[in-house]
């Protein structure tokens, strides 16, 4: 019997997400901003700082004057977490965040997942997919679609298209009232539902990411 073939055992389609390149720029300018290399903030913390990730993000804070969110990834990066820095790991965390997005209860959705993602990366040469742990996020100049499994038969195709009037089957999240990027969503249940209506809209808001 034919092994099944996961994912992340399959060629890549996924493009580099922007927080890598933030994270990279983030760790270059540690030296001049906090007098300390990555590496040398990491032995400070793992020789002298407290025993929990919370102390040391408090203790870095107290007593090194770091902000929070330095101080929050540092600690977590000297307990073996943290953001991905290097794109090669990053694209291989891709694949693994799909499988596990579309693993179990989840499984039936990876079809429509498949189709979502085909289309989303039709629409230019511009866009790439970055998944995250539990959405795939569409890049143009900025995020303007994402796939999101939200029950274990529906997938919320979500839309950038600002204050844009809800019309048939495109529903307003009220994401444009709280500033997020996705505003609208179509629920997606089956093959059926990636229809022209779908389409039209995905342009849309690829047109709108200028």
């Amino acid at each position: 019997m034919a092994r099944s073939v996961k994912r992340s055992e399959r060629a890549n389609p996924y493009g580099i997400h922007p927080s890598v390149a933030m994270v990279q720029k983030w760790i270059a300018d540690l030296p001049s901003k906090t007098g300390r290399s990555l590496d040398e903030w990491l032995e400070l913390i793992r020789t002298k700082g407290p025993a929990t990730e919370a102390e040391r993000r408090d203790w870095l804070k107290a007593k090194h004057g770091l902000g929070t969110n330095s101080a929050s990834w540092l600690a977590e990066r000297a307990d073996g977490r943290g953001e991905d820095d290097d794109p090669e790991e990053y694209l291989a965390s891709a694949l693994v965040y799909v499988d596990e997005m579309f693993a179990g209860r989840t499984a039936g959705l990876l079809p429509l997942y498949e189709e979502l993602l085909a289309l989303g990366l039709s629409m230019g040469d511009d866009v790439k997919a970055c998944p995250c742990k539990t959405i795939v996020p569409f890049y143009r100049k900025h995020v303007f679609a994402q796939i999101k499994p939200t029950t274990i038969t529906r997938i919320d195709f979500g839309l950038a298209l600002k204050d844009t009037p809800a019309a048939g089957r495109l529903t307003d999240t009220g994401g444009f009232a709280k500033k997020d990027r996705i505003t609208h969503r179509f629920a997606i249940v089956s093959a059926a539902d990636i229809d022209d209506e779908v389409k039209v809209w995905l342009r849309k808001a690829y047109e709108m990411d200028v």
